[in-house]
């Protein structure tokens, strides 16, 4: 009879622990873990703050007692493992409730102990107002100082995954929110030209959102940043990222990785053969960047626990190693990203190019149709899919999941370009945004046409570039970019002779479908030097408002569009 002793329960420890129950009936589980809960939606702990998940009982999917009943798995709270004694093949577990100290034996060891939040060495941030978000207990001991400070401004640091959603669930409960990230943007998963819909859309729900900006310190009743700027906050929320939690693999000499999480195997055993690691304590093979890295996500933890159960017990696995697929409900918007964003792409040297398409997430004449932005990122010239980004109102996660399940199967543009996708004008168009996609980038590879990107726009305005809107006067007349000539594409053939040969001419319309349109017809007259402009119109207002608003900078265009 085995006994697997596995430490740490939620995504990684618990899902071992049950799929080993159901490979072997007699095997003797006991799970360690330091916390009152042994499994919960650690996922799902910001919604709480807003009363999406009323009561935080709920956050608790299994308790000891059910993992007795359910799956005969001793599940242990509140018990602490300090050491892992490898040469007698035993852990040192402290009960934190009578502070006693025992050596429980193992024949296979897991580790999930999981990844700590980041807690700066800063004034103030061992003052009773500042929380970190981990755990069950985390979230209602915040929730209760919210409720009993009656806090009106509240400050969350750091943009990525749980800042965001901390901050936008406090903001739906009615508080005052700034978040505050020391990079450029929020949610770095997403390129500079995507997430500016997102700051645009925190900022329209009342977050003050301030980028580019750290902590310096934390009062009794405000934090300062490295600007010299000051923020009332009754309550502060730590949001800055996470460290994996390697303190006891350390100690028992287990072998540390290059990213500073524990070192794994492709069967997930560290370099003792008898004690594996999951979760967010672990380094993983990313299958795009081709060296180690570390992806705190529920999906693969689960996974991988899976993986360790099945090699305990001599059932084959196979390692395709991650890519990084995510995402996120900001207010209005669904956000989602697979693999790797062009930004990270082109740090890594890899020759990529990308497309962005503005479409209808379904047939137009549906009531709940809405527009959505989807970036796509190729390799140049294999047209090897190695990521992509959509944002909209409706199912930004459905186009992000189909990429990642390309890039999984090493799928290109022209795989996706004839992908067949289900289709009704209640969910979709008959050509799907990512089909649309792998058409443009097609298109561009093979050198049909030239753009580029709204990133660029300013810089061709202050230039004095010739750039043609092909939107119709009506459209023009709403708002447009200063300096631009207004050929309307229903006119443009009769007024082609006004457009000049002898500069390169940059064209755009609302979403920058009509515009190809007039490119093509440019090309196919002798125009050499002609650019769609990626995203066009609405593009340019979403990327240029929220940088306009922040830079106190003159607007390029004459009135913002953002439908």
């Amino acid at each position: 009879m085995k006994k697997i002793v596995v430490i740490g329960g939620v995504a990684g420890g618990a899902s071992a622990a049950a799929r080993i129950r159901r490979l072997d009936e007699q095997a003797n589980i006991v799970m360690f873990e330091k916390g009152p809960h042994v499994s919960f939606s650690n996922c799902s702990l910001p919604y709480h703050l807003s009363g999406i998940v009323e009561n935080s009982n709920r956050l608790v999917l299994m308790n000891p007692e059910s993992f007795e009943a359910k799956y005969n798995i001793d599940a242990r709270v509140e018990s602490e493992v300090v050491k892992i004694n490898r040469a007698d093949k035993t852990v040192t577990v402290k009960n934190l409730a009578t502070n006693e100290t025992y050596d429980e034996s193992y024949d296979e060891l897991i580790l999930s102990p999981g990844a700590s939040p980041i807690v700066p060495k800063l004034a103030g941030v061992d003052l009773p107002h500042v929380f970190t978000v981990r755990n069950v207990v985390d979230i209602e001991r915040l929730q209760q100082a919210i409720v009993e400070k009656e806090a009106k401004n509240i400050a969350v640091i750091g943009g990525g995954f749980i800042g965001v959603e901390v901050a936008e669930n406090l903001r739906l409960a009615g508080r005052g929110v700034t978040l505050v990230e020391f990079a450029p943007q929020i949610l770095t998963p997403f390129d500079d030209d995507m997430v500016q819909i997102l700051h645009k859309e925190m900022v329209d729900h009342g977050v003050e959102l301030i980028v580019n900006d750290g902590l310096a310190k934390i009062t009794e009743t405000s934090i300062a940043l490295n600007s010299g700027k000051e923020v009332e906050a009754d309550i502060v929320v730590l949001a800055i990222g996470v460290r994996p939690e390697t303190t006891l693999a350390s100690e028992a000499s287990l072998t540390i990785g290059e990213t500073g999480a524990i070192k794994v195997n492709q069967f997930y055993q560290t370099s003792d053969r008898h004690i594996y690691a999951v979760g967010d304590a672990i380094e993983v093979y990313h299958r795009i960047m081709h060296k180690p890295t570390r992806l705190a996500l529920a999906g693969p933890a689960q996974r991988q626990a899976r993986a360790v159960a099945d090699h305990i017990y001599g059932i084959p696995t196979t390692n395709k190693g991650v890519i990084g697929s995510s995402s996120i409900q900001v207010f209005d918007y669904a956000a989602a990203a697979t693999g790797l964003n062009e930004r990270t792409a082109k740090q890594m040297g890899l020759n990529v190019d990308a497309v962005y398409i503005i479409a209808p997430d379904k047939v137009s004449l549906m009531p709940s149709s809405n527009v959505l932005h989807f970036k796509l990122i190729y390799e140049v010239p294999t047209g090897c899919i190695v990521g992509a980004q959509a944002i909209g109102k409706g199912n930004a996660d459905k186009r992000v999941d189909v990429i990642a399940t390309l890039i999984t199967m090493n799928g290109t543009i022209e795989d996706l370009k004839e992908l067949e996708l289900s289709y009704s004008p209640m969910f979709s168009t008959a050509k799907d945004v990512v089909n649309l996609a792998a058409l443009v980038a097609t298109n561009i590879m093979q050198g049909r046409f030239k753009q580029v990107r709204v990133s660029d726009v300013r810089d061709l305005v202050e230039q004095g570039a010739v750039i043609i809107d092909v939107r119709e006067e009506n459209e023009f007349a709403a708002g447009h970019v200063k300096g631009a000539k207004n050929i309307p594409l229903s006119q443009f053939r009769e007024r082609m002779d006004e457009i000049p040969k002898d500069v390169p001419v940059y064209v755009h319309c609302r979403s920058a479908q009509r515009s190809y349109n007039a490119v093509m017809a440019l090309e196919n007259s002798g125009y050499d030097h002609v650019f769609n402009i990626s995203g066009s119109f609405l593009g340019i207002s979403l990327y240029e408002y929220y940088k306009d608003q922040k830079e106190n900078r003159e607007p390029i265009v004459t009135t913002y569009n953002f439908k």
